[in-house]
C-alpha cells in the first residue's frame, strides 16, 4: 500500500470482495504498508482496493486464470475526487 510519492501507507483499508458471494473481507495495512489475505477460494474472482482517509486506489481484480498460489497486489492510493457541484 503507497502514496503517489511511493511511501508505505500504514493503517489504510484494504478491502477484498469475493464476486461470488459479494462478501466483503477487510484488512488494516502495517506500518511498511503490507497486507495478507488468506484462504481464498482457487475458484473465484477477487476484486481488491484501498482506502485510507481522503485517498483510495483503483480496484484491481485477481482472476481465477492467474495460478499462482501467492499473489502480489501492489495499490496505489490517490486523492478521492469530489464529486462535480
Amino acid at each position: 500500500m503507497l502514496d503517489k510519492s511511493g511511501a508505505p501507507v500504514a493503517g489504510a483499508i484494504v478491502l477484498l470482495k469475493n464476486t461470488k458471494t459479494l462478501q466483503v473481507r477487510s484488512f488494516i495495512a502495517q506500518q511498511d504498508g503490507k497486507y495478507h489475505f488468506y484462504g481464498l477460494s482457487p475458484d473465484i474472482n477477487y476484486q481488491v482496493r484501498a482506502e485510507s482517509r481522503d485517498m483510495t486506489s483503483p480496484t484491481k481484480q485477481i482472476s481465477v486464470f492467474d495460478s499462482h498460489s501467492k499473489i502480489t497486489v501492489n495499490l496505489k492510493l490517490k486523492k478521492k475526487r469530489k464529486p462535480n457541484a
